[in-house]
């Protein structure tokens, strides 16, 4: 397509044109940054390179990834110059479940490095922090509840065990509850949830006036207690149809967001958010066949309710290899990922000719107009299969409604996990 070669800026060595991205970015508060799948190099790199040009010229306070909150915050704690661990490597290695690549690789252990670095020369009030907004972790988080209020009020944290004792019949496998709670096999945990979370938000002042780091120790634990009751749902709702599911998951993601976003104003730090997440979290889903079959996402609701105020940037690819597995739980594999589809965006940017920024918002209209077309968009997540890549992976999409810019790479690498990361 003409206006794709007419408009993109293209990339010098591999990397974006940062000033050209920062004054596209202009003054907004939360830029979404995307990734076409959870295992490739370029779009964690160019990602990670951005995101310390946010931290560092536009005082971006914390990077929200579609990370698992316990998991996330001990990561935190590492750069916020807190916490036990050694290095971002130990930090982290509380990254367990599957899939362990996603975040223990070697580009995000560099980033957080950096990070640390960076906010040991800078007063702590203005540290900047890497924090989650998934909700797979509910047996984890329903521990660090416990383990909060068994150092603040032991009498809580009787009641807290109390409550989650609901959920002990399942082995910790929260899928398992799920289905016995919807199918009557057992009852719901969630009264039990609700109560946790509505006592630990009515105590959360007093706690947070009783220690030297409370206000981030309290926050943590109600979200915590947040994400088990909001997991909860999420577990039962799987069997109960794919849009449910997907909604609750995003919602929370979106409310983490604004969470954080109002616990940064209360502490007094600026309210700038980075997102990492899937293109398919972040690219607006009215804008696509998800949203026509009653899915909504995140990059949805922060278009809703941080209106202006948003930068939304997807990546694609037309081929290379991906780090992946052929199943749930399955190993991670190197897979080749095969040339992008006609009539889909990856083939459109491949014929525009190498890597580039394509800034979709700025357009005029007529340009603009031939980006709203509905084409085809490949989505690879933590599983790939190419033998039925076209019923698996792609979706229809209308560019520059879903983004308001894309990078391009044409040809990308696998994600190289740090040792022991892969799932075996």
């Amino acid at each position: 397509m003409a206006a794709a070669r007419e408009h993109a800026v293209a990339l010098s060595g591999g990397a974006p044109d940062h000033a050209r991205l920062l004054s596209f970015i202009g003054d907004a508060r939360v830029v979404l940054i995307g990734e076409a799948s959870h295992g490739t190099h370029e779009f964690y790199q160019l990602r990670a390179e951005l995101t310390r040009r946010l931290v560092t010229e536009r005082q971006f306070s914390v990077v929200v990834a579609e990370a698992d909150w316990p998991d996330a915050y001990r990561a935190d704690r590492y750069v916020r110059g807190l916490g036990r661990s050694s290095s971002a490597g130990d930090a982290l290695s509380g990254f367990e479940r599957f899939p362990t690549w996603m975040w223990r690789n070697g580009v995000t252990r560099d980033f957080l490095e950096w990070l640390r670095s960076t906010n040991d020369a800078r007063e702590p009030a203005l540290r900047t922090g890497f924090l989650g907004m998934d909700l797979y972790s509910m047996y984890r988080s329903m521990a660090c509840v416990i383990q909060y209020l068994e150092g603040v009020d032991p009498d809580a944290a009787r009641r807290a065990r109390h409550r989650y004792e609901c959920f002990e019949h399942f082995q910790e496998d929260s899928q398992a509850y799920g289905y016995a709670a919807t199918s009557g096999a057992s009852r719901t945990c969630e009264d039990d949830a609700v109560r946790q979370l509505m006592e630990l938000q009515q105590r959360a002042p007093e706690y947070a006036a009783g220690e030297a780091r409370g206000a981030d120790d309290v926050f943590s634990a109600e979200q915590n207690a947040r994400l088990v009751a909001n997991a909860e749902r999420y577990y039962r709702s799987m069997f109960e149809g794919r849009a449910n599911s997907w909604n609750l998951r995003d919602s929370h993601m979106a409310d983490t967001l604004l969470a954080v976003e109002q616990h940064l104003e209360w502490t007094g730090q600026s309210p700038k958010m980075v997102v990492w997440a899937h293109n398919s979290h972040l690219g607006d889903a009215r804008a696509t066949s998800m949203g026509r079959r009653g899915e909504l996402n995140v990059g949805q609701l922060v278009r809703e309710r941080w209106p202006g105020e948003c930068v939304n940037i997807g990546f694609t690819t037309h081929t290379g290899s991906v780090t992946a597995a052929s199943d749930w739980d399955a190993p991670a594999e190197i897979k080749a990922v095969r040339p992008s589809l006609p009539d889909s965006w990856e083939r459109v940017m491949h014929d525009a000719g190498g890597d580039f920024f394509l800034p979709l918002r700025d357009m005029g209209a007529p340009a603009r107009a031939l980006f709203q077309r509905s084409l085809l968009e490949r989505a690879i997540g933590v599983i790939y299969r190419p033998e039925t890549e076209r019923q698996s992976h792609y979706f229809h999409a209308e560019l520059a409604n879903q983004f308001d810019a894309i990078i391009h790479v044409d040809e990308t690498r696998a994600l190289e996990p740090l040792s022991g990361a892969l799932h075996t």
